[in-house]
């Protein structure tokens, strides 16, 4: 794992079961170490041959990001199972309520005078796993398998390691596929905090406005001996409404008063 200030890293290898002509993915994931928000960007030195879903994206505060790499089928191995490919993941200290829209290029740009962390991560190609072993042959349907005996006479008992790892491993492809989903599930999460937080802060604008207008209201068309009481009113039910009480009272508040004012001017 890594120690930078913003984001943690894990792995800092990226380990693919090389295969012939077979697309191969592993995970990435993120952990912003900070308050703030972090948006993050990877690079590659071989962008055709692997493809990084997100490759852009803003991690929240103390919250972690999930990245799925995948390898694109190769038709030929390399030598020795050696690969020079590399990757390069900045991070860079964003706006609070930033989102993924509002990454540019200038913000990893280091002349720009930005404070740019970086991060080279290798690209390991690792032997597939093999399969189980098959059961031994001289074991009958419905019973236990033979054990082999040596030559000293000495039995080594029932061989059954092969059959007990054949229910505890778990196929590369399903596990890439539930991280490539909980990889997607958190990025809709992330985006779907950030839509409420936004909402919210429109909401307490629009009724601060809502409530400098019943003001100006109160001011014009009512008698001066009314004023006090009034906004004393809206007052209460300003502080009413930041308790939970719904948006469309302190509208309806704001009407009658209007409505009663008018009725009062014109009697």
């Amino acid at each position: 794992m890594s120690t930078g200030e913003l984001l943690s890293i894990e792995p800092l290898e990226l380990k693919f079961p090389f295969e012939l002509k077979k697309q191969i993915s592993c995970s990435l994931q993120l952990g912003n170490k900070t308050d703030n928000h972090v948006a993050f960007k990877v690079k590659t030195t071989n962008p055709k041959k692997y493809c990084v879903r997100p490759n852009t994206g803003i991690v929240l505060p103390r919250s972690t990001c999930d990245i799925i790499v995948t390898m694109q089928a190769q038709k030929e191995a390399p030598p020795d199972m050696q690969c020079k490919d590399k990757f390069l993941l900045q991070s860079v200290r964003a706006p609070t309520g930033a989102t993924s829209k509002d990454i540019t290029a200038d913000m990893f740009n280091k002349r720009a005078g930005h404070d740019v962390e970086e991060c080279k991560l290798r690209v390991v190609y690792v032997s597939p796993r093999q399969p189980p072993s098959p059961v031994l042959e001289g074991s009958e349907e419905g019973g236990s398998p033979r054990g082999s005996v040596s030559d000293n006479g000495y039995s080594s008992g029932p061989e059954t390691a092969p059959v007990a790892r054949a229910h505890v491993e778990v196929p590369q492809e399903k596990s890439d596929e539930a991280r490539a989903l909980i990889a997607k599930l958190t990025e809709e999460k992330n985006s779907a905090m950030q839509q409420n937080s936004k909402l919210r802060q429109e909401l307490v604008s629009l009724e601060g406005t809502i409530y400098g207008v019943g003001q100006i209201c109160v001011f014009i068309l009512y008698p001066v001996r009314c004023r006090a009481f009034i906004l004393a009113f809206m007052k209460d039910a300003s502080n009413k409404n930041k308790g939970g009480v719904s948006f469309l009272f302190m509208a309806l508040v704001g009407l009658f008063g209007i409505l009663l004012g008018y009725i009062i001017k014109k009697a």
